[in-house]
């Protein structure tokens, strides 16, 4: 009979990134005593995060950490890999980009120990960036997927789930392609339809914003993303984005046709309209009562 894992909460991480997400993963930790060491290329983000409680800058002779959370943008978190690798920074480590399958290619061809990585994605964030908009809770219930490969280590996969778990968040261990279609629908198409519903509103119609009222407001919040940040992910999961935004496009597109045939008095078949205004309101209901529950 095999005995039950205990979580063992791990001494010491170093967190490379001290952006939103990498300094609220140090904030998270830091609740639970551990000892965390920061890195940044931006001295001013490493000297806010110290501040605000999230650990220290990292000492030149600190000796391995025992997981290193990689959370830079995701065509950096390769490279970031393997130096942080070859200069045994951590005896693990896992990353917290929002694509999957292409880090995973890009870390095998530059020929990291991929038995030691963890590739990760916690299901948090928000269009502020920047460690000022940090927060200790901010991973409290959420998902945190996993994507462990054919050549990670169980021992690695745990230590990271353990630590994942000190967070708040829930592990999800999933395939990484499986992981990118899913964010495809979930996140990243979504963001493109938004910020194409937001151009909208970046002409010269005074009276357009005037009557903008809280709908769109909440349906353009996750336009003010970082364009740089937000090229890269789309980018590294084209063909999942582009598949569901194809998907997106020909509904619209549909009902376009529709009206723009009624506005020239012709007599389209309004049930196009009506079933997509049900399938949304189906789409809704699902998502409200099942969204950011535990698989």
């Amino acid at each position: 009979m095999t005995a039950p894992h205990r979580p063992v909460t791990p001494d010491r991480v170093t967190v490379l990134g001290t952006g939103l997400v990498g300094t609220s993963v140090a904030l998270a930790l830091r609740r639970h005593g551990v000892r965390v060491g920061l890195v940044d290329r931006d001295p001013d983000a490493v000297r806010l995060a110290v501040r605000m409680g999230a650990g220290e800058p990292l000492a030149g002779r600190a000796g391995p950490a025992d997981l290193v959370v990689i959370a830079v943008p995701p065509a950096a978190v390769a490279e970031t890999l393997r130096a942080a690798q070859q200069a045994r920074l951590g005896l693990y480590y896992t990353d917290v980009a929002s694509v999957k399958a292409t880090i995973i290619a890009d870390a095998r061809e530059l020929g990291c120990d991929l038995s030691r990585f963890v590739p990760g994605h916690p299901m948090a964030g928000g269009h502020q960036s920047g460690p000022a908009a940090a927060r200790a809770d901010l991973f409290e219930g959420r998902p945190w997927v996993l994507c462990p490969t054919d050549a990670t280590e169980g021992t690695a996969t745990r230590v990271v789930a353990d630590t994942v778990a000190l967070s708040g968040a829930l592990v999800c261990l999933v395939d990484a392609h499986q992981h990118d279609r899913a964010v495809a629908v979930s996140s990243h198409a979504p963001h493109v339809v938004a910020s194409a519903l937001a151009a909208l509103f970046a002409g010269p119609d005074a009276l357009a914003l005037r009557l903008a009222g809280r709908g769109v407001l909440d349906s353009t919040r996750i336009a003010a993303g970082n364009t740089t940040l937000w090229t890269q992910i789309l980018t590294r999961n084209s063909a999942a984005v582009a598949e569901a935004l194809i998907a997106v496009a020909d509904d619209v597109r549909a009902v376009a046709e529709v009206l723009r045939a009624l506005a020239d008095q012709s007599d389209p078949d309004l049930s196009v309209v009506r079933a997509l205004l049900e399938r949304g309101n189906r789409g809704r209901e699902f998502l409200t009562n099942g969204a950011h529950q535990p698989a």
